[in-house]
């Protein structure tokens, strides 16, 4: 009854946790994200409507068109954020930390993760150093890896039968961020854990002490200024793109909007989160000049059509994911079973064959 209870309670407390999520800075939907997303897309709407001076659209039906609103995709991903946050969500949380602990465990032979009151704040020079680089190694670290997870996502058949749930909305708003499987979200949660903990463990022995990590409202500033710069605009109708090769080195919300794509020039493109460097570097890079070409969805292939509800969003992609696995392993089994049920005329001219 205790256990029961304690779940009961922590179920509630999850929920409170997702009610209360525009008022957590370590939410993507925090109200200061949100705000400053919004006034990016003032900029936008500004310039457009100097450019086309036909155009009486006002900025509240810029930002809440009715082909975006009228669509079932934008509501379903209403729905799926309550569900999944307060269900399936739960399932990973805390998967991060207990990745991080584990490999720091391994690599230092610490007990475990550091409390923050155990870290090191140093005064002057050498303690602003310490903690901006070791904020900007574990930033770039962890970027990486997100990278070249959410690359293998779309590599790997298995595993995008899973990523393709975000990839399915046909038109996205900011809650289409968290249009995610709890599987995907597993395998982020446990790799940038883990690597993580190899900076921490780094950290440890190179400099012998953990260092504090430089943070404003409780967030790390350099995702604090990542969030602040239109973030919530990536999951959106709004086109937002830096000017010239500043696409390459900022992430802008055009820069994601091209990912979600189901244009033949747009797939399998633009993996990068925070530093699209890595698109450029690995020759998966692309920004067109506008966004005449942007279509969200998947392909034609994929499916998306059926992933039109909460449960189908959660357990098509199992049923997808089993489909291909039988399919991969039928061949092994039918050349298994010509070798082993050979015709008779090579057993004739078999050698070995008695008789």
């Amino acid at each position: 009854m205790d256990a029961i209870l304690t779940y009961f309670k922590d179920f509630l407390a999850n929920i409170r946790h997702v009610v209360l999520m525009p008022f957590d800075p370590d939410s993507r939907i925090f109200i200061l994200y949100l705000l400053t997303s919004l006034l990016f897309a003032l900029v936008v709407y500004l310039v457009l409507r100097r450019s086309r001076s036909d155009d009486a659209t006002t900025f509240l039906g810029f930002l809440f068109p009715k082909r975006i609103w009228s669509h079932p995709s934008a509501w379903l991903d209403v729905r799926y954020f309550f569900f999944h946050r307060i269900t399936g969500h739960v399932l990973v949380t805390g998967g991060g930390v207990f990745a991080s602990a584990t490999v720091l465990i391994l690599l230092t032979g610490l007990e475990g993760m550091p409390d923050p009151k155990d870290t090191v704040v140093l005064t002057g020079w050498t303690g602003i150093l310490a903690s901006i680089g070791f904020m900007v190694v574990a930033l770039i670290v962890a970027d990486f890896t997100a990278f070249y997870v959410h690359y293998l996502q779309h590599k790997i058949p298995l595993l995008w039968q899973f990523h393709k749930v975000h990839h399915s909305a046909e038109v996205m708003h900011p809650l289409s961020n968290y249009r995610e499987h709890p599987i995907d979200n597993l395998v982020y949660t446990l790799t940038i854990g883990a690597t993580y903990g190899v900076v921490l463990a780094l950290a440890a022995h190179t400099i012998g002490y953990l260092p504090d990590t430089m943070s404003l409202l409780g967030v790390p500033i350099l995702m604090f200024l990542f969030n602040v710069s239109g973030y919530n605009l990536r999951h959106s109708h709004v086109w937002l793109r830096w000017p010239g090769r500043w696409s390459m080195v900022f992430p802008s919300p055009a820069h994601h909007q091209v990912h979600h794509s189901c244009h033949p020039d747009h797939l399998d493109k633009n993996f990068a989160f925070v530093f699209p460097v890595w698109d450029v570097i690995f020759g998966c890079y692309v920004m067109p000049a506008d966004n005449r070409d942007v279509k969200f969805g998947v392909t034609e292939k994929d499916r998306g059509q059926e992933l039109n509800t909460c449960l189908k969003l959660y357990f098509l992609p199992f049923r997808d994911a089993w489909r291909l696995f039988k399919r991969k392993r039928e061949p092994k089994a039918d050349a298994a079973a010509l070798q082993t049920a050979r015709p008779p005329q090579d057993l004739a001219r078999d050698p070995a064959t008695p008789g």
